[in-house]
């Protein structure tokens, strides 16, 4: 089936929003984002061709670690990367070398650490989340709704003098003010008011962002607040239903409810060179929805929204994502910890799947297409380099970015993995060290 029709994947992340929409709550305190102003997030666009849909979720800067894996993605219609058109085997030219060819078709891909420069509180809550079992019976949407909406809020992200700020979403999960959300809706901003569902606005500190997992702390001053109850997401399955609640297109529709399905449990994404593991929904959600909840019908968060598809060439509907609940409770509890998440091994390499059509075209082995080597990677120092690829790790083949990341999802920083490298024709056997996510991207 011809599936290159859509193009696709997209945080819907904070609103772009002119500040006479909504005046500071802080006079004389500066920090707002130039109006209309694109933040750095990017988004797929562009066609894509048969071939290329396995490389649509494949690039994997393998930072990834189990149940925390991320990426960022952006909220907002007209923030797409365009995605290089791979030529088709029907294409009478290919660029000269595979490493043209593979320069084009990953160049808009990348790898960064999400910066954050909302001050942060200087004293971390000492407290700790955990995942609670379903009781009861289930709720009715509007019993629903009557329950959770208080605990949904928004935050208005403000970047450096310029006029205007981003819009997002959260949930408070403790009534003395922790907040959370997705990173990339606080990414590049310098200070972020929260507004709870009564209107009350708080300047918000930061406790910790990690850009890994989208998932950001912040702490406000305010007691006696509605805190939502965090479920387990290990325990739903595909058919059951759910409903969101966030602020989609700014504050005029604050607080809306939509519900849906559960459409796939363990969905593989990847986003900017970073690989997660999702939820997926046909729970409408759009650009203003990151960093709300998605509830089960017992009223607990089950997942945090983040991402959605979507095409420039045809109608894309019902398809969205949210990062699992047993992901969020464990970084939320490494950020109240420590302020950032340790002991998440990463190889340091961005791979992605290797076309069919480049396959044949420039006789290339099976495997994973290396794009990029970071700096502080054991990787790098054994001499790992852009343009091998890697057809086996530990022994086993491997083909798709999720089949590396789960061998070494099962390993720790520290331990190694062996690598079977083609290069310019020459096979070879490479064994790399684990290393801390944040010696990596820091």
């Amino acid at each position: 089936m011809n599936q290159s029709w859509y193009n696709t994947q997209s945080w819907y992340a904070p609103l772009v929003t002119e500040e006479e929409t909504r005046p500071l709550p802080v006079a004389g305190i500066e920090g707002l984002a130039e109006a209309g102003e694109k933040k750095r997030r990017k988004k797929y666009s562009g066609g894509l061709t048969p071939g290329r849909i396995a490389g649509l979720v494949v690039i994997l800067t393998a930072v990834i670690v189990a149940s925390s894996l991320a990426f960022r993605q952006i909220d907002g219609g007209e923030d797409t990367v365009p995605f290089f058109n791979a030529p088709s085997e029907d294409d009478e030219e290919m660029p000269d070398s595979p490493a043209d060819f593979f320069e084009q078709y990953y160049e808009d891909v990348e790898s960064s650490k999400a910066e954050v420069n909302i001050p942060r509180t200087e004293d971390r809550p000492a407290a700790s989340f955990s995942l609670q079992e379903a009781e009861g019976e289930e709720l009715t949407l509007q019993e629903l709704y009557e329950k959770c909406a208080p605990s949904i809020v928004s935050i208005s992200a403000y970047k450096g003098k310029n006029v205007g700020f981003f819009w997002g979403s959260g949930v408070v999960i403790r009534e003395d003010g922790l907040v959370l959300t997705n990173t990339h809706v606080l990414e590049d901003c310098d200070r972020a008011v929260v507004t709870l569902d009564d209107g009350s606005e708080y300047e918000a500190q930061l406790i910790g962002a990690d850009g890994i997992s989208d998932i950001a702390l912040l702490k406000i001053d305010a007691k006696g607040l509605t805190a939502a109850e965090m479920g387990e997401s290990s325990k739903l399955r595909v058919g059951d239903r759910v409903a969101a609640i966030g602020n989609p297109l700014g504050e005029d529709f604050r607080n809306t409810l939509t519900d849906g399905i559960i459409s796939a449990i363990e969905r593989g994404m990847t986003y900017n060179g970073r690989s997660m593991t999702l939820l997926q929904t046909n729970t409408a959600i759009n650009e203003g929805n990151s960093g709300g909840a998605l509830f089960n019908l017992y009223g607990q968060v089950i997942g945090i929204t983040n991402m959605k598809m979507m095409s420039s060439y045809s109608s894309i509907e019902g398809i969205g994502f949210a990062i699992p609940s047993s992901t969020v409770c464990k970084v939320a509890n490494a950020l109240l910890k420590d302020g950032e998440v340790k002991g998440r091994p990463a190889i340091g390499i961005t791979v992605g799947a290797i076309p069919k059509n480049a396959m044949d075209h420039y006789e290339l082995p099976e495997g994973l297409y290396v794009s990029a080597v970071s700096d502080g990677s054991d990787a790098k120092d054994k001499g790992i380099q852009p343009g091998d690829i890697i057809t086996a790790v530990n022994g086993n083949e491997v083909r798709t970015t999720e089949e590396i990341s789960r061998i070494k999802d099962e390993l720790e920083v520290g331990d190694t993995m062996t690598m079977s490298i083609w290069r310019n024709g020459e096979s070879m056997e490479i064994t790399i060290t684990l290393v801390d996510t944040n010696d990596v991207y820091s």
